[in-house]
């Protein structure tokens, strides 16, 4: 087991991913970028540094997930930190309009097999990727596990009739949703062992999520789910929150 803390980060090969890879290796953690893609993920490794290795990890193909664990024991024996961050907003071409991504995405016309692709990836693939990684966690100190979540699956600001982006409560934001459920599961079944579990907003940020609508830049929206993954033994678990403070569930 080396001595320096390990982080994977899911789908770290571009965006807030990549960003929050960066934000770890300046704090001196062996970062593992988690890629669909390896060639994607080597090219990321390297804009990362030296201490950034590329690991080809589907989170919607469990055999993926099975050699991923097992390269991450066998070369590093432990995992500190878990960055569950991979996501999708849509199952529609690249460069589709945010316009056109909240329109379908809308109860009433939703296709079921994009609903199904969406929470595939954001939260099924969650909890397959970590409980994987559990026994390489609890392997670790004072691991912690940051879920990259967002504001527009509160229920209770969705349920507020003077929220303006009510309207954009489809598809993408009910797996945000499902996922701060999992968050306080998940923290509350692993409290015994230490292992932190929290959610992170990261803002409205310009990503291939939203076609590069977002206002908020990769920086800034790494900030929060970073200063969770470095929790100390004082910290919160099963908090759902954004650079401002707490969130409403």
């Amino acid at each position: 087991m080396q001595d320096k803390p390990v982080a994977l980060i899911t789908g770290a090969n571009k965006g807030i991913g990549l960003q929050i890879a960066k934000d770890l290796a300046a704090h001196g953690f062996t970062v593992l970028v988690g890629s669909r893609n390896l060639g994607h993920g080597k090219t990321a490794a390297k804009s990362v540094g030296m201490y950034a290795h590329a690991l080809a990890l589907d989170v919607t193909n469990h055999a993926s997930i099975a050699v991923a664990a097992k390269r991450i024991r066998n070369e590093f024996g432990r995992l500190d930190v878990l960055v569950n961050n991979a996501a999708i907003s849509h199952t529609g071409k690249p460069g589709t309009s945010l316009e056109e991504i909240v329109k379908s995405g809308r109860p009433t016309v939703a296709s079921l097999d994009a609903v199904r692709a969406v929470f595939e990836t954001n939260v099924f693939g969650v909890i397959a990727v970590t409980q994987a990684m559990l026994p390489l966690l609890r392997k670790a100190p004072a691991a912690r596990i940051v879920n990259v979540s967002s504001s527009t699956g509160s229920l209770t600001l969705n349920s507020n009739p003077t929220n303006p982006r009510r309207s954009m409560f489809g598809t993408y934001s009910w797996s945000k949703t499902a996922l701060n459920a999992l968050t306080i599961a998940f923290a509350s079944d692993l409290e015994s062992d230490g292992i932190k579990v929290n959610a992170a907003c990261p803002g409205f940020t310009a990503t291939d999520l939203n076609n590069f609508e977002g206002t908020r830049t990769v920086q800034q929206a790494a900030r929060q789910p970073v200063r969770l993954a470095l929790l100390d033994a004082n910290g919160p678990t099963g908090t759902f929150s954004n650079e401002d403070g707490p969130l409403p569930w």
